[in-house]
């Protein structure tokens, strides 16, 4: 059976922590999804488009990496995609209560479908798409924490 993950999250923007979770993601599954959750009730710094067009970009090298986005039930899209696990990203302790409880309310909406855990690379555990978008907000250079198309759309953004 093929093993297909799904990474959600907002990616508001894609950081390079974020890379590094699609990166060990990719050999760890035959086919991995990096899902934009949209949320309309959230503000979001980018679009959907957007995102989906710099993680599009950032995954270009992945030949078992694709983009998507849904707004709904992550384990009704997981489903209807095929996946039987969700790829979640931890930093530190911090996240964990949180992602704990998302993983208990998705196990008990679907039992097929487990959420596997993965920590993030040691250079990224501070890194965060808020952190990085409030720091490029007061100009502070975000390079080296983002991809560099994240870097230049965001010097784009906080111009205006």
């Amino acid at each position: 059976m093929k093993k297909i993950a799904v990474y959600p999250g907002s990616f508001d923007p894609i950081t390079n922590g974020h890379v590094d979770i699609i990166e060990r993601g990719s050999r760890m599954f035959d086919e991995l999804i990096v899902l934009v959750a949209y949320n309309p009730t959230k503000k979001s710094l980018f679009t959907v488009e957007d995102r989906l067009a710099m993680i599009t970009e950032v995954i270009k090298n992945y030949k078992n990496v694709r983009a998507d986005c849904f707004s709904g039930l992550l384990v009704d899209y997981a489903k209807n995609a095929g996946a039987n696990v969700l790829l979640r990203g931890l930093r530190a302790l911090s996240d964990f209560e949180y992602e704990f409880q998302l993983a208990l309310i998705n196990r008990r909406l679907n039992r097929d479908v487990e959420t596997v855990f993965m920590m993030t690379g040691y250079k990224w555990f501070y890194t965060s798409s808020t952190i990085i978008n409030e720091a490029a907000s007061f100009g502070g250079s975000v390079e080296g924490l983002v991809p560099e198309i994240v870097d230049r759309k965001l010097k784009e953004k906080y111009k205006k």
